[in-house]
């Protein structure tokens, strides 16, 4: 059945500048925090009170327009947008409606038909509101104004994604590329990063787009996913059954699986825009805009090519690596401790990610220290402890970030490195195993093994595995 339609999608992303103060105020941006402590006259909308704007603000939205390919406003300008909401203190929100701050970039994403290019049709700076907090109990609906006033950059996107796997793309693009420029942390989770979701569906090879409605409430990128799905297929049955889409806001709820209508977009408010009176217009010179470009990270595609140069990684191991900036400076900052970086490779890429995958973790949730996984290499380097000891201890590295060298000590995990008392315990599971010392001496080259998994087990996995060998060969 969708095969006769095709989806058309456009973002709203809001992202949560990294800035340690809010965009018209002192008052500190950093999440958490008991309610209503990180707050001031200005950000709470106090009458009398003057917004004063945050350059550093600013310079991010700048530095993300600029790696978006998009062309700077030198002349932009703040516009109050007015409506009434309990978590809006002022009764407006003063963002950018006439003269954003970046026009017409683009993003370039990999889909499984190859590259694909994303148009943006303009980023603009914004306050975010508070937020409120529905009590069950109580019946009532508390509101926390530490939210308020923290810097949002909104970047809209044009109407050129067909599928919930581009949406994805697209956005793993745009947060990677964030928070290689420091811009932002993008953490769904905490709300850093948000997407509305404008979605229409129209029948194949028709140019007209259909009527198209807005989902919100999207807090990670498999709830993105699932919603799209869902209103893809709701708009086809409607359309099917000969209904009309009626354009309007829908609230997605990713534990029923299920949107439902908040407001109609027929009667689509009146936001009364006009030009901001506290704030002058803001001209941005060419010099500015080369001081920010002058200090534009090192991005991903440089980056996976210093990698395989500097380092002498595979292809595979680079762009994993770089695909999180996270990643990428936890791998350069072990390498640099312990000058090993294809064994940090490995280590990231396979134990690191196992527990991260099993955990639901991304790796900017990564808690231990550098320090403590160069210390897990340099001990299986020297032969102190074997792989399978090294991979027990890795575990309690990454869950309590333990020095792996008190922990060998403490819990006596270090390798028996001693021939004389290796010698003494393959000479007992000779004994007890006549039968695969036969085998092994009729050529059953196979049987060695099995003498080999006897040993490590009598040993408590401390023998070093080569020493087992190389003794059990000369013994037999």
């Amino acid at each position: 059945m969708s095969r006769e339609y095709e989806t058309v999608i456009g973002l709203e992303v809001h992202v949560e500048l990294a800035t340690k103060t809010k965009i018209f105020c002192g008052c500190s941006t950093a999440f958490g925090g008991a309610p209503n402590t990180h707050t001031c006259p200005v950000c709470t909308g106090m009458p009398g009170s003057l917004p004063v704007l945050n350059r550093q603000v600013v310079e991010y939205a700048m530095a993300v327009g600029l790696a978006a390919n998009c062309s700077i406003n030198r002349y932009c300008r703040f516009d109050r947008k007015n409506y009434f909401y309990p978590d809006n203190p002022q009764n407006y929100q003063i963002s950018q409606l006439y003269l954003p701050v970046c026009r017409d970039g683009s993003v370039e994403i990999e889909t499984p038909a190859g590259k694909k290019t994303v148009g943006i049709h303009e980023i603009h700076m914004e306050e975010d509101a508070g937020k409120l907090i529905h009590d069950e109990w109580g019946d009532c609906s508390l509101v926390d104004y530490n939210r308020s006033g923290v810097p949002l950059i909104e970047i809209v996107s044009e109407p050129d994604m067909r599928s919930a796997e581009e949406v994805i793309a697209y956005l793993e693009k745009l947060r990677m590329m964030i928070q290689y420029l420091g811009a932002s942390d993008c953490k769904l989770n905490e709300g850093s990063m948000r997407a509305d979701v404008n979605l229409s569906v129209r029948r194949a090879g028709e140019e007209a787009f259909g009527t198209r409605t807005e989902m919100k409430n999207l807090n990670s990128f498999k709830a993105i996913a699932r919603a799209i799905e869902n209103e893809k297929n709701r708009q086809i049955d409607l359309l099917e059954e000969g209904k009309k889409v009626i354009q309007e806001t829908r609230r997605w709820d990713d534990v029923k699986e299920y949107s439902y209508a908040m407001r109609s977009k027929e009667d689509a408010q009146d936001y009364r825009y006009f030009p901001e009176p506290d704030l002058v217009p803001l001209e941005i010179s060419e010099e500015w805009i080369e001081a920010v470009k002058s200090r534009q990270p090192e991005f991903q595609p440089e980056k996976m090519q210093r990698y395989k140069k500097e380092y002498g990684l595979p292809d595979y191991d680079a762009q994993i690596l770089t695909g999180s900036k996270y990643l990428a400076d936890f791998f350069e900052a072990v390498t640099e401790l312990c000058k090993k970086p294809k064994k940090v490779s490995n280590w990231l890429m396979g134990e690191t990610m196992r527990l991260l995958k099993e955990q639901e973790m991304e790796p900017e949730d990564i808690s231990f220290s550098p320090e403590n996984l160069a210390k897990l290499i340099e001990l299986t380097e020297e032969g102190s402890i074997n792989g399978t000891v090294a991979k027990e201890v890795f575990e309690q590295i990454f869950a309590k970030d333990v020095d792996p060298v008190s922990y060998v000590e403490e819990q006596g995990l270090k390798t028996v490195n001693d021939a004389g008392e290796l010698r003494n315990i393959i000479l007992q599971v000779i004994k007890d195993n006549p039968r695969s010392v036969a085998d092994y001496q009729n050529g059953k080259e196979k049987a060695i093994g099995f003498l080999v998994g006897q040993t490590m087990k009598a040993m408590k996995g401390k023998a070093n595995p080569g020493m087992v060998n190389q003794i059990l060969r000369e013994l037999l």
